[in-house]
């Protein structure tokens, strides 16, 4: 066999290695890209499932946290409701009583011309305060359980006061006893002399009258407060102290304000113990008010541990989010590299194969 015509079968082989080789790297680059992708979808299912079961663990807490606060809200709600219903009976109580102070005040004012009669008769200063003590005794059972007053209660230094009203855990001090003569005598004075001269007795008595409640009756460091009731029996008495004509600057009445000493009429009397009676009131409503406000405390510490836990697992969430991302965007790479890979290999073999196969064929 001639030389040339071995070396052109030699070469024809080689070609068809060459094309062989590159037929073999093509089918590799084709598997290498099936397999990527298989990788790719089995990976992203994998994550996914386990996203899924993140997912549902979430859910399932998340779920078990608001059937809690469901459960708590609605047990808050029954008690605000209770505790509404228990303030809205209170404020009608109040309403009908402050409608009675006024009906009261009528009847006090039709009756006062048969107790100025009355005061006629009980003129004798025991008698008068005797009455005045029986009058006091039954406004006060009227308007107070038997717990929250006292008559005729003595103080360490053996003074007794007429009647204590106990407030929370003080004393409000009543005193009953007053002293009338003196303004008797202004009230039936004839001339203008004699009744300035009993208008100065009167204030005189009053102020005494006053020192003397002051002094005895108000003692805080046996329970009492700081200021004390002066009833007076007689509701033309209280006008003349209220309208403050007698004694000028230094009249009865600012006199008694500055020692503390409230004066009260048999109709204000009453006005002044029921708003004591609606302060007791009030004072369990506070004490209601605590229990629902410390309550509220707790369950807003609840929500706070609640708000911290889903704020964790908001940011697992986000970290897995990321991190999927990231994955997703590095495999996005790799198969961007193998396909530019596989790509490089095929691009310069052809031309080669289009230019020896021609010059193969002329030499044969």
């Amino acid at each position: 066999m001639p030389s040339d015509a071995v070396s052109s079968v030699c070469r024809s082989l080689i070609v068809l290695v060459a094309i062989l080789v590159l037929a073999a790297v093509a089918a590799l680059a084709v598997w290498l890209k099936k397999e990527l992708a298989d990788l790719r979808a089995s990976s992203g299912q994998q994550l996914s499932a386990q996203l899924s079961e993140r997912n549902a663990d979430v859910d399932r807490r998340l779920a078990n946290v608001v059937e809690t606060m469901d459960r708590r809200l609605g047990d808050f709600d029954q008690r605000v409701d209770h505790r509404l219903e228990s303030a809205a009976r209170t404020a009608t109580a109040i309403h009908q009583q402050l409608g009675k102070i006024g009906e009261t005040n009528t009847q006090m004012l039709d009756r006062a011309k048969d107790l100025a009669r009355l005061e006629q008769a009980l003129r004798p200063p025991k008698a008068r305060g005797g009455f005045g003590e029986l009058l006091l005794g039954n406004l006060l059972a009227d308007t107070f359980p038997r717990d929250k007053y006292e008559l005729q209660y003595g103080f360490r230094s053996g003074e007794r006061v007429d009647a204590v009203i106990r407030l929370d855990r003080s004393l409000v001090p009543v005193d009953a006893k007053f002293p009338l003569d003196n303004f008797t005598r202004l009230i039936e004075a004839e001339d203008e002399g004699a009744r300035e001269q009993h208008a100065k007795q009167f204030v005189r008595d009053v102020k005494a009258h006053v020192d003397a409640i002051a002094d005895k009756y108000i003692r805080p460091d046996e329970g009492t407060y700081e200021f004390a009731l002066m009833y007076l029996p007689a509701e033309a008495v209280y006008y003349e102290l209220v309208c403050n004509r007698l004694g000028g600057e230094t009249g009865p009445l600012g006199y008694a304000l500055e020692r503390k000493v409230i004066p009260v009429s048999p109709s204000t009397l009453h006005a002044y113990l029921l708003v004591i009676l609606l302060g007791f009131k009030g004072m369990q409503i506070e004490e209601h008010a605590k229990e629902v406000m410390a309550y509220c405390a707790q369950l807003g510490k609840d929500f706070s541990r609640f708000k911290d836990d889903f704020e964790l697992v908001g940011t697992h969430i986000g970290r897995a989010q990321s991190k999927y991302a990231e994955a997703e965007k590095r495999l996005g790479r790799f198969e961007t590299k193998l396909e530019r890979a596989a790509d490089s290999e095929l691009e310069p073999s052809e031309p080669e194969a289009v230019q020896e196969l021609p010059r193969a064929l002329d030499a044969a």
